[in-house]
């Protein structure tokens, strides 16, 4: 591996640990009593006020003059703003779904992405799998199943956080495919920030009722930075900084460094228990992502 891409592979393993790190702030924010509302709106008011300080400082002249500009349209902003609400509620599904089922699973359902992935691809952009990527789509839907215990009689496991994470993996999507496809001509660091303005309007408008309540704005100097800083700005220019270096393919391997460290994170600090077969299962759903990926690796490589 030349130095170019060992550099992008540090960052980009760097930007999926902090996005690792999350699940646990949240359920360690939630046994402190703090709610779902304030935890995502400290999160989206610190991430957007940071990206702003990002955008003045490297961003002014608000375009990107290293990518090309298809996909764009005349208003990007608009498009941006409109899938940026899939951050919302990824965020908001996400953080329900630890409420009822631990870290180490709530991870698990979120990489669901991985196989929705191909889904979204085979129906909207008539790219058809092949029969290699149907198998390990097969595959890592086993690996879940065994993650998720369930073949364990003694195990109890609160379908509501498996749906919520479903729906987390759903919205992950569609956040995924809009970040390479909406608003290209736009510099990173700008179309960043109106995403999150777009995630933090769906925040405020299901967090609304909560709001009303009165929020607890202790939550602004205990958590809320931290999320921001690990789930909302440091993630995005980590990436945006190494994904050019390294490539999608491998890129994405490396993304999946955020399974082993969200649930190392939940295991140390929330003391959670991940059985052997739980192991075998998550090593498998990352295998997977591996093996999907390889292929885009070697087409960049030639």
């Amino acid at each position: 591996m030349d130095r170019k891409k060992l550099k992008g592979g540090i960052l980009v393993g760097a930007g999926a640990a902090c996005y690792g790190l999350l699940a646990t702030f949240v359920r360690l924010a939630y046994n402190e009593n703090y709610t779902l509302a304030d935890v995502t709106v400290s999160q989206f008011a610190w991430g957007i006020a940071g990206l702003l300080v990002i955008n003045l400082l490297f961003a002014r002249n608000g375009k990107n003059n290293k990518r090309t500009t298809a996909g764009t349209s005349k208003n990007p902003v608009f498009g941006l703003l409109l899938f940026g609400t899939s951050l919302g509620l990824t965020s908001t599904f996400y953080y329900i779904s630890v409420q009822y089922i631990p870290v180490s699973l709530a991870i698990v359902m979120l990489m669901q992405t991985v196989w929705l992935g191909v889904v979204v691809e085979a129906i909207f952009f008539r790219q058809r799998p092949s029969v290699f990527k149907i198998i390990a789509v097969l595959l890592i839907l086993a690996g879940t199943v065994l993650s998720t215990d369930v073949i364990n009689s003694n195990a109890t496991l609160d379908i509501r956080g498996i749906l919520w994470g479903f729906l987390a993996a759903v919205s992950y999507t569609v956040t995924v495919f809009t970040n390479n496809r909406v608003g290209l001509g736009l510099h990173p660091f700008r179309r960043t920030l109106w995403m999150l303005c777009g995630g933090f309007v769906v925040v405020l408008i299901v967090s609304s009722t909560a709001i009303a309540d009165g929020l607890h704005w202790s939550i602004f100097t205990n958590y809320g930075l931290l999320l921001a800083l690990f789930g909302t700005i440091l993630p995005p220019i980590l990436f945006n900084l190494g994904m050019p270096l390294t490539g999608m393919g491998l890129g994405a391997v490396l993304s999946a460094l955020e399974i082993p460290v969200s649930v190392l994170m939940a295991h140390f600090f929330l003391h959670e228990k991940v059985n052997l077969l739980q192991w075998s299962g998550i090593a498998l759903i990352i295998l997977m992502v591996i093996l999907i990926n390889l292929p885009a690796k070697k087409e960049e490589a030639g």
